[in-house]
């Protein structure tokens, strides 16, 4: 079974291009407005779109990102009303990758064979659950994978080399290094470290690699792709949306975007 993630992958690798996964949590500012923002982010040339399934105690995350979580739980905004927003979004676009990313206890509410069906159902491409780790991921990674959905890892700069193993052995689409210890939105990227990690995990993972947390602007962007397959950008997005109007978040999320992607093709061509 062909997956959206794959084939989004081979493409912008068999185009030389780094791809662009742009995160944004649902319901934030509104859930009306989120639609419209991921057809932005697409039109700007995001290959993948992360979606932040709201939640109460989000432990990786910084303040930028439990504060979006924190406007859609005040809307009512979870796990449902996601899957609806994917749902929603899949009747005008068939092409885009989306993954979830989110934490245990609501898919754990739902029923993880239930999620499973349900996400298949809208349109979900992949699911990563932070505090999921591989030694307890195995039976949740049959059930997605038997509905075409990919279970994706987190992967940091403390993880050591037999996790690294393990997470190979169950991982699918794409893995998301997180390039900084810490929450999203801090710290300062060391280009070096990413490079020497990035090498470390390829050792083991064959899958493509996406590098995030402490992306903020086109020279790190640049600086990234240089060592990953793709750039996935979450923070400093949401501070675009939250920056203004509600109404004109989606153009001020799809003309942040573009800039990213224009500073990333203007790169040196990468081997295919």
């Amino acid at each position: 079974m062909t997956n959206r993630i794959d084939v989004a992958f081979a493409s912008q690798k068999a185009a030389g291009r780094t791809a662009l996964v742009p995160y944004v949590t649902v319901g934030d500012p509104t859930i009306e407005l989120t639609v419209p923002i991921l057809q932005a982010l697409v039109k700007a040339g995001a290959d993948v779109i992360e979606l932040g399934v709201p939640f109460s105690d989000p432990m990786a995350d910084g303040p930028v990102i439990q504060r979006a979580s924190e406007r859609a739980l005040a809307q009512g905004v979870g796990l449902a009303s996601v899957l609806d927003v994917v749902r929603t979004f899949r009747n005008d676009d068939r092409k885009t990758p989306i993954v979830l990313m989110g934490y245990a206890n609501p898919i754990e509410a739902m029923g993880a064979e239930a999620f499973a069906d349900r996400a298949r159902d809208a349109g979900v491409d992949g699911v990563l659950v932070v505090d999921y780790p591989p030694e307890e991921a195995a039976e949740f990674g049959k059930l997605l994978e038997a509905r075409g959905i990919a279970l994706i890892f987190l992967l940091a700069p403390t993880t050591p080399e037999p996790r690294i193993a393990a997470v190979a052995k169950l991982a699918r689409g794409y893995v998301y290094y997180v390039s900084l210890k810490g929450v999203t939105g801090a710290g300062h990227l060391d280009t070096s470290e990413v490079r020497r990690k990035v090498a470390e995990i390829r050792k083991h993972v064959k899958l493509p690699v996406g590098v995030g947390f402490g992306i903020r602007d086109a020279a790190s962007a640049q600086a990234i792709a240089a060592e990953a397959d793709a750039v996935v950008i979450g923070s400093r997005l949401i501070q675009e949306i939250e920056s203004g109007p509600a109404d004109a978040a989606a153009e001020r999320a799809g003309a942040w975007l573009a800039g990213i992607r224009k500073a990333l093709d203007t790169m040196e061509r990468r081997a295919a």
